[in-house]
């Protein structure tokens, strides 16, 4: 089983909304095979408490959004330090630096498929940086 298109299309919104808010090291894994709970885990990294705010609310906003749909459960926002937002179909971690590299979320599900992300702001940069080569 792999993960669903529905689950997909989430993952990929929530991680572009995170991207748009400067998160790196994006991780997007299909756990279907590890967990029945969910598809797919989003895992961000921020570098500081205000930038996790900030990515959290812009994830939210995005899947509202974009989507119409919001998390059914919400983990973490009193320590800043890993906010957990359950999607049904999707979780997005978003974590402080040091917390993510302290729990090691990334190794737990390292047997897990990734699947590819592309930062759609960086690829719009990079054609744009082409065409300009070519003129």
């Amino acid at each position: 089983m792999t993960a669903s298109e529905t689950a997909k299309t989430l993952a990929f919104s929530a991680a572009q909304a995170a991207a748009d808010k400067k998160a790196f090291a994006i991780n997007i894994r299909d756990v279907t095979s590890k967990i029945a709970l969910t598809d797919v885990f989003v895992i961000v990294s921020a570098s500081n408490e205000r930038q996790v705010h900030a990515v959290v609310d812009a994830v939210e906003e995005r899947l509202i959004k974009e989507h119409d749909t919001r998390p059914l459960r919400r983990e973490g926002r009193g320590g800043d330090q890993w906010v957990l937002l359950d999607y049904n179909h999707i979780v997005v971690h978003v974590f402080h630096q040091e917390a993510r590299d302290y729990y090691g979320l990334d190794g737990l599900w390292k047997d897990c498929p990734e699947i590819e992300f592309v930062d759609q702001a960086d690829a719009e940069r990079a054609a744009a940086l082409d065409e300009e080569d070519e003129r």
